[in-house]
């Protein structure tokens, strides 16, 4: 387990955990998939969970860190199976608040979640809860790449955790947990982010409401860590991408 979990952060209250369970065995459909769990005096958030098929090695790990009942809340970026696969395993064994955009809570269901009182529906602008000391704001970050999407910012840490924003496409045999040098990186990001992000107006827009926080670190759901300085090269090299619909005469 120990080489599956980074701790990202650790103050002696607050620790930021970064789990590496990946949802594909085979090479050749490989994708280095990052689950997250925030624990404060015995409190936890557990971000991005993940697919059916890592739930138990997840539920394993998370209990090394915060008793599962002490869950407060789950949050999903968006609605994509490695994000919410296990919705419904997470809210039979704890009583954690579900946090997703309002534009998909109608779908849950088909994830095998019934209670739609369970579900704390984030509203386009995003929102901010407290959480002991501290806060988690969600911050909108719609169209990168899904129509309803966040990331979200803890003030504590100063990690942003960035959902498919910051993902890399990286092989089995060459995964690192954080980001050297950000010019050898920067070619696993370009393939993803011009295809899955719908326009440069949409990064753009992203950016400037980051930058209202102080980022300490850029946590992706796939492939490496940005700290230091390569959180403002991350930033800038997001906000001039041209993506998507930007491209469209090379798709149709």
């Amino acid at each position: 387990m120990e080489n599956r979990t980074t701790l990202l952060y650790d103050d002696g209250h607050h620790q930021c955990i970064m789990f590496s369970f990946d949802d594909e065995n085979e090479a050749d459909h490989y994708l280095a998939v990052n689950q997250f769990l925030i624990v404060q005096n015995g409190s936890g958030i557990l971000i991005d969970p993940g697919s059916q098929s890592v739930f138990d090695e997840m539920y394993d790990a998370v209990t090394q860190y915060v008793d599962p009942q002490q869950l407060k809340y789950i949050f999903y970026s968006h609605q994509d199976p490695d994000v919410a696969g296990s919705i419904a395993e997470w809210s039979v064994v704890t009583p954690a608040k579900i946090v997703i955009s309002a534009l998909w809570t109608r779908f849950m269901s088909h994830y095998g979640l019934m209670d739609a009182g369970r579900m704390n529906a984030l509203p386009d602008k995003g929102a901010r809860i407290g959480f002991g000391e501290d806060y988690i704001q969600f911050i909108p970050a719609h169209f990168l790449h899904s129509p309803g999407n966040f990331t979200v910012y803890d003030s504590r840490s100063k990690i942003l955790f960035s959902g498919d924003i910051g993902a890399a496409v990286m092989s089995p045999t060459d995964v690192y947990k954080e980001v050297g040098d950000f010019a050898v990186h920067r070619p696993l990001l370009e393939g993803f982010h011009r295809r899955y992000m719908a326009g440069n107006r949409f990064c753009r827009a992203w950016v400037e409401a980051v930058r209202r926080h102080e980022v300490a670190m850029i946590a992706p759901q796939h492939g490496a860590v940005f700290k230091g300085e390569n959180v403002a090269k991350f930033l800038e090299w997001f906000e001039n991408l041209e993506c998507g619909g930007d491209r469209i005469e090379a798709l149709y």
